[in-house]
């Protein structure tokens, strides 16, 4: 029998940070969680991209304090609902993705995780589980079964479609199975609570709903804050934009990218992306006359959580040289071709700069890379090698020659 921390201000501190809303409400939960119940958590991770990104560490630092309070804690790759492709709001429907395109993005995933989580605990281990295993193997009479529990009014409600049909855009009929499979996970994991996003809270409504009909279970639904600009309201992280910062990216591009966010971002990427405490973010806000001071102390922060200290440290100090005093490095690599041109996706991935052609792209998507000074806008972008040297140039921080 596992041991529940029940601390009352350690649980109002877990409850007062990174949380939008809590279903039905956050006396109930804090109750529930001050009862000294063992309770079985998860939180679900969709496998359209082959990186997390910073508000999916922010979900993950959540379920990782719940941990180590001595509850169950289970991660739910939804491998198989990757495929559906979740409905969004933009023109168009989500790709399809086949089963390789999903196994080859979570390839790495729990190793991103495990920055966060400790997902091998031995004391108490962390389930990892995929959604592939159960809806692989659903007949079409389960899904007649599951459907009825639908309609098509509940559907319409999501705000996505009722965009689409404004402005009279399509809705495939696979998109509506999302949300079906997805509440499928929830009852067969028949998990007292979930954590998601707060852009998911429409699917976690549903799921709670009929888990109460089916089961005649409570299910607490706890949504973390959206990391958006308080300005623009724009995200600071996307997936499907491919923007922001991913938690499988290197030392010097997670430094960088922390210190290229605008100053308004900087509160709630220390509240909600580091380990810090909510006293001590508030003296260092505080105490810095400059927000560049406060930023570098969160981006070694951020780095740090998903670095090793040293190589944080020298994210640091290299960022210090080549932007703040405009070096150049003096030993930049250099590569040879036999041929007159290279391809900028390719040279990408030449260079170590990029580990596949997906992370080129978003590189590229997000003006990271420049040649001879000037930001490349376009993936078809042909390196012409006829001078003597061409510099590509990732960020402000890496750079390397190529000739042929």
């Amino acid at each position: 029998m596992k041991t529940i921390n029940t601390n009352e201000q350690l649980i109002d501190d877990i409850l007062s940070r990174s949380i939008s809303e809590i279903l039905p409400s956050r006396k109930e939960l804090k109750a529930k969680l001050l009862s000294g119940e063992r309770l079985r958590i998860y939180i679900g991770a969709d496998a359209t991209w082959t990186a997390l990104h910073l508000w999916h560490a922010t979900n993950f630092i959540l379920l990782e304090k719940l941990r180590q309070l001595g509850h169950e804690t289970i991660i739910l790759i939804w491998d198989f609902t990757a495929r559906i492709g979740d409905p969004t709001d933009k023109t168009a429907t989500r790709v399809k993705l086949t089963r390789k395109q999903v196994i080859e993005n979570t390839s790495t995933w729990l190793e991103q995780i495990g920055a966060v989580v400790d997902i091998k605990n031995k004391d108490n281990p962390v389930s990892v589980v995929y959604n592939h295993d159960r809806l692989s193997k659903l007949s079409f009479e389960d899904i007649i079964e599951l459907s009825s529990h639908f309609t098509v009014q509940q559907m319409l409600e999501r705000s996505m479609f009722k965009k689409r049909i404004k402005r009279n855009q399509p809705i495939n009929m696979h998109e509506f199975f999302y949300p079906l499979m997805q509440w499928f996970d929830s009852v067969e994991l028949d998990v007292d609570v979930e954590l998601c996003g707060n852009d998911q809270l429409f699917n976690a409504m549903t799921w709670r709903t009929l888990l109460k009909k089916i089961k005649n279970k409570e299910k607490f639904v706890v949504t973390t804050t959206l990391l958006e600009n308080p300005k623009t309201w724009e995200k600071m992280m996307s997936k499907s934009l491919g923007t922001g910062i991913f938690l499988d990216e290197d030392h010097i591009s997670i430094f960088w990218k922390v210190m290229a966010q605008p100053d308004e971002n900087i509160p709630q990427l220390f509240t909600d992306c580091t380990l810090v405490s909510i006293e001590k973010i508030d003296e260092i806000l505080s105490n810095s006359s400059n927000p560049r001071n406060s930023k570098l102390d969160l981006a070694w922060k951020i780095t740090n959580l998903f670095h090793w200290k040293k190589l944080a440290d020298f994210a640091k100090k290299n960022f210090e040289k080549v932007v703040q005093n405009k070096e150049i490095p003096t030993n930049i690599d250099e590569i040879i071709l036999s041929k007159d041109s290279i391809n900028i996706v390719e040279a990408l991935i030449l260079a170590n700069f990029a580990k596949s052609n997906g992370e080129a792209k978003r590189l590229i998507a997000q003006n990271g890379v420049k040649i001879d000074g000037n930001t490349v806008s376009s993936v078809n972008k042909e390196v012409s090698l006829n001078q003597e040297w061409v510099v590509i140039q990732k960020w402000k921080i890496h750079f390397v020659r190529i000739k042929n």
